[in-house]
């Protein structure tokens, strides 16, 4: 009995003794320095870069794609990796920075870290400062930060200063200077707009005029079934000399309002201040795109809806209603609105 006893204690001391040393092998902090087995530097590490995390991650295998880019040596010895030291932490969607010479625990330290770079989306047809106000809180910005967006570009290249931060998903750093984030919406703009940017040559349009018309129609459509009806209607004007007299370049001259929001209502006093940007006092477009608008509005100056309409409007339903002259629109009000 007393052997079978002293056995046993055996057993498990050597259990122990076996698996303290496995732990210390693979999981010791030898193992972090160490240049062989499945934790350490991959044999072809790539050149330092970012690893992106996007935002939608349920099917995303983080340890597999890793793998797959040579961060790290082993898929599985990662995941156990993650499971032993991190498993409460988990990994946020974003961008890391990855070092080439990193091993597997310098990777998972980094990767249940915050992200060097966050995921950002804009929609709609925003003007510049709603779009800093979107993205300043997830890069951390400061109030002198926020306030070089907003003048970003306002003086050295005006045709960058409004229109060209186009509605996106973007991942972007944290660090880097405000008038490089600036770019990185101008280059996706760049990129969106140059496989039409012939066709607006073809029809000698300039881009920034193009970007003007766009920016009125998707601020003046209640979808993108409307854009191409507005542009023709809103060409037309043009064409014929008439003042575009449209709200939208109003509320972009009011700014912000007193709640904190903008685009505000327009009333009768508004409509007779002198601002290059009053389309009922002015004739022709405003100097500025008065937000950065949407692929369909940008394709619908292309591609205006033929139409004798020189009036619109919608009603309580959003659909729009158009006519040829200014009584047939009083009727349209009368009708849909009244």
């Amino acid at each position: 009995m007393i052997l079978k006893y002293v056995r046993l204690v055996s057993a498990v001391g050597v259990g122990i003794l076996i698996g303290v040393s496995v732990w210390w092998v693979f999981f010791g902090p030898a193992y972090r320095e160490s240049r062989t087995g499945v934790f350490a530097v991959p044999p072809q590490s790539n050149a330092a870069g970012t690893f992106d995390v996007p935002a939608q991650r349920e099917r995303l295998d983080i340890a597999k794609k890793l793998s797959q880019e040579g961060y790290i040596r082993n898929a599985t010895a990662f995941r156990v990796l993650m499971w032993v030291f991190a498993r409460d932490k988990g990994i946020v969607p974003g961008g890391y920075r990855l070092d080439p010479a990193m091993t597997a625990w310098a990777v998972m330290k980094k990767m249940t870290g915050e992200p060097q770079l966050v995921w950002v989306t804009t929609w709609g047809c925003l003007r510049k400062e709603q779009v800093g106000e979107m993205i300043a809180p997830k890069l951390g910005w400061t109030g002198e930060q926020l306030v070089s967006w907003n003048a970003v570009y306002n003086e050295n290249k005006p045709e960058w200063a409004e229109g060209v931060f186009f509605p996106d998903t973007y991942l972007l750093p944290k660090d880097e200077p405000v008038e490089a984030v600036a770019k990185r919406f101008i280059d996706n703009f760049n990129a969106k707009l140059s496989p039409i940017l012939g066709e607006y040559v073809k029809q000698n349009i300039k881009w920034t005029t193009g970007l003007k018309i766009a920016s009125l129609i998707q601020r003046e459509a209640a979808g993108p079934e409307d854009m191409n009806l507005i542009a023709g209607i809103i060409w037309n004007r043009l064409n014929t000399g008439m003042k575009l007299e449209i709200d939208a370049t109003m509320q972009y001259t009011k700014g912000k309002k007193s709640d904190g929001s903008w685009w505000g209502g327009v009333d009768l006093a508004e409509k007779r201040k002198d601002s290059p940007y009053n389309t009922y006092l002015h004739k022709g477009l405003p100097p500025k795109p008065i937000c950065s608008p949407g692929m369909d509005a940008i394709r619908a100056v292309l591609e205006p809806e033929e139409t004798e309409c020189l009036f619109y409007l919608h009603d309580r339903n959003k659909q729009v209603h158009c006519a040829v002259n200014y009584e047939g629109h009083l009727n349209n009000i009368k009708s849909y609105l009244r």
